[in-house]
């Protein structure tokens, strides 16, 4: 099997220079929260693994949803612990609504009820590290699957989250092109847990047609949690109708210590005054094609509601769906209607979210309309028949 040349073992980093500032510097690592307890204990874990990269410099940690602490939590623990300073990176592979809007909502509401100063850096991006611990994932899903299977009989599948915003949607297709000619797979494709186009299962049935020996998902998110098992209950479903087909299930990225680096460097970014996101394909900043109407939004914290929420949190039937607020995308739920209550004089004040443009998509989710199954999205079936042409995904919902 032909295998793309060996990366260097990655090497941890030896610290950290924030302890050279004059400023009583503290880090506050923001993710989104889960309800999935794996995940929150694995974003924990990465935390505890920051503060020893950055020791004596504090480090917290806080959510914006479905799990504690939420973020003015961990910016009171800093605070208390003396820090005039916090230094803000978000949990976020790519900027989209909860990077851009969320995040920023909650902190600068913060430090102006508090006077706290607060810089806020950049998502982890597209970074060299980051593809090479999307490598290491691939390499070691590829070493545990018997057989030998060229690599160019291979179709790489890179599954992201999913946005409403197109320039994070783009970037994963960016990672999904890095990989597949840094490896030499023999075609690449992106799909998406939720949100955009084209979903999992509707996407793998598609790929699975090019008539490729053996498909590798990649599910690139920085944690466990529902959606990673979603997709891959997905990639079962369809493995089971293809048997000619052999499929691989590779591992999220976790804490991997490329990964570690990277947040490590958008850390020290700020101190550096680098904190820049792509503002040229910003929705919100620019006429980005599709997207006009968004051109200054006003910039709203989406998850008031539901901050702090752990297991008394009656939103979905079961377990989280990840749904309720995917990337600004609002979507009913059940006994939970998002404007049928007061704000209590928060900084979510009455707003209007503008619809994505591609909600009914027939390879995507149909995510503000009625009749979502347990994905938060519309029930869909792929038509593969023989002879059906452009195979239309078919929903049992009228729309």
């Amino acid at each position: 099997m032909h295998s793309p040349a060996p990366v260097p073992a990655p090497v941890a980093s030896e610290g950290s220079s924030l302890a050279d500032g004059g400023d009583s510097l503290g880090v506050l690592v923001c993710g989104h929260g889960s309800r999935n307890r794996l995940a929150v204990a694995e974003f924990a874990s990465l935390a505890e693994q920051l503060q020893q990269r950055f020791a004596p410099v504090p480090v917290a940690y806080g959510y914006l949803e479905f799990a504690t602490p939420i973020l003015r939590e961990g910016l009171e623990s800093l605070r208390q612990r003396g820090v005039t300073h916090v230094l803000a990176v978000p949990a976020m592979l790519f900027a989209a609504g909860h990077a851009k809007n969320d995040i920023p909502s909650v902190l600068n509401t913060y430090a102006a009820e508090t006077g706290l100063r607060i810089d806020y850096g950049r998502e982890l991006g597209v970074d060299r590290r980051m593809i090479q611990a999307a490598g290491a994932r691939l390499r070691e899903a590829l070493a545990r699957t018997p057989g030998d299977v060229p690599l160019q009989d291979t179709l790489l599948v890179v599954v992201g989250r999913g946005s409403s915003d197109p320039d994070a949607n783009s970037n994963v297709a960016k990672v999904t092109r890095m990989l597949v000619e840094g490896f030499g797979f023999g075609w690449g494709e992106t799909l998406y847990s939720g949100v955009t186009f084209p979903l999992v299962e509707p996407g793998l049935r598609h790929v699975v047609r090019l008539g490729y020996r053996r498909i590798l998902v990649l599910p690139y998110f920085l944690f466990s949690g529902v959606l990673v098992s979603r997709i891959g209950q997905h990639t079962d479903r369809v493995a089971q109708d293809h048997p000619e087909v052999e499929f691989i299930k590779a591992s999220y990225l976790g804490d991997h210590p490329y990964v570690l680096d990277t947040f490590v460097e958008r850390v020290e970014d700020v101190v550096r005054g680098d904190t820049n996101m792509n503002c040229s394909l910003c929705k919100y900043r620019d006429q980005v094609l599709g997207f006009e109407r968004e051109v200054g939004s006003p910039q709203h914290s989406h998850h008031h509601h539901v901050e702090g929420l752990t297991e008394s949190c009656d939103l979905c039937e079961h377990e989280c769906t990840g749904a309720c607020q995917p990337d600004g995308v609002p979507v009913p739920l059940a006994g939970h209607q998002h404007h049928d209550h007061p704000h209590g004089g928060s900084d979510h004040a009455a707003h209007h979210h503008a619809p994505y443009p591609h909600a009914d998509h027939p390879l995507g989710p149909r995510t503000l309309r009625g009749g979502r199954g347990s994905d938060g999205v519309a029930q869909t079936s792929l038509d593969v028949s023989p002879g059906s042409g452009l195979k239309r995904p078919v929903t049992d919902q009228k729309h």
